[in-house]
């Protein structure tokens, strides 16, 4: 498929990645639709829907190319009762929704991406996990060489449900791709990178945990890049890893984050104040604790170069766009 003068029309776009590839499309002279609950002001045209039930948004998709799908509540908050629901819900019924909106277009677009998660695969610190020989999660709990909470069982339940929404959706004129990405770091204050640099700065950026949990990461550039490749690759289709080739240890990683901000020093934090820290920011540690050694199998196998494959050049160039953009 071209990437010229595609339509594009991103449902649950208005958060932090929606916008790195809103922008994206629309500076490389895409036309760019944005579904949201909420309006708020963007270069790119915004229309609202509210994730449950058909209405006049569904016009935005007749006849477009591409359908990017990132509607989901954020995970960054304690997973009790309500949130639980409510992130599962966020996710399911709106990936439902649209595969029965898209199942009855006219012109359905010609490729659906649909967000999911590396955080599918089981915590793993003994190996690479790409998506041929990747193992999902969710037995963590009871295998004494791959122990982990069985609080975590959640995360991996939910990647599971959407991906199943997803592919069982009966669109036989659109090609799916579900997108497991890892973090996206992108140099804006309130994401993953703005916070951890926060701890930083003030010396708490030390080794989170016994450090030996691996982080799997993108930069938003290759993020992007990432997302019109497969847009444009239409022998490409089924889950495909979306993170940067190369996770680290936690403890690698931190260290490369504070020589980026040219700090030398950071206080550890051990477990327990992991589990503290994210009871008082009202968040959950296993988004810090878990070990997520996810990597790009398909992508590789398909060409696509990185322009930030290693960790400590992308967290130099997000920390100077950050020191250019807000310092």
């Amino acid at each position: 498929m071209s990437l010229r003068a595609l339509r594009i029309v991103l449902p649950g776009g208005s958060g932090q990645v929606g916008q790195v590839l809103a922008r994206y499309f629309q500076e490389h002279g895409h036309h760019v639709t944005v579904l949201t609950r909420g309006p708020y002001t963007a270069p790119w045209q915004t229309v609202h829907w509210d994730g449950l039930n058909p209405g006049p948004w569904t016009e935005y998709l007749e006849g477009a190319d591409v359908c990017i799908n990132l509607a989901g509540r954020s995970v960054n908050c304690r997973y009790d009762a309500a949130n639980r629901q409510e992130i599962h819900d966020s996710r399911i019924i709106t990936t439902k929704l649209l595969g029965d909106v898209i199942a009855d277009l006219a012109e359905p677009p010609r490729v659906w991406l649909n967000a999911s998660t590396a955080t599918i695969y089981r915590h793993a610190l003994d190996r690479d996990m790409d998506e041929t020989t990747g193992e999902l999660g969710g037995n963590e709990s009871i295998s004494k060489r791959r122990r982990a909470p069985e609080t975590w069982n959640f995360s991996v339940g939910v990647a599971k449900d959407w991906e199943a929404a997803f592919f069982a959706a009966e669109t036989p004129q659109t090609r799916k791709v579900a997108l497991r990405s890892a973090i996206v770091f992108s140099p804006v204050p309130g994401s993953a990178f703005g916070v951890l640099s926060n701890l930083v700065r003030l010396g708490l950026g030390g080794t989170q945990g016994n450090g030996r949990q691996f982080v799997s990461w993108i930069h938003e550039d290759d993020f992007a890049r990432a997302v019109g490749f497969l847009i444009a690759r239409e022998d490409l289709d089924g889950p495909i890893n979306i993170a940067a080739p190369n996770p680290l240890p936690n403890r690698e990683f931190m260290s490369a984050l504070r020589d980026a901000w040219d700090v030398p020093n950071g206080f550890p934090a051990p477990s327990l104040a992991v589990e503290a820290a994210a009871f008082l920011m009202r968040t959950e540690s296993e988004l810090v604790l878990k070990s997520r050694r996810v990597v790009p199998g398909r992508l590789l196998d398909a060409g696509f170069e990185f322009g930030f494959p290693d960790w400590p050049e992308a967290a130099d160039d997000l920390v100077n766009q950050w020191r250019h953009r807000h310092d």
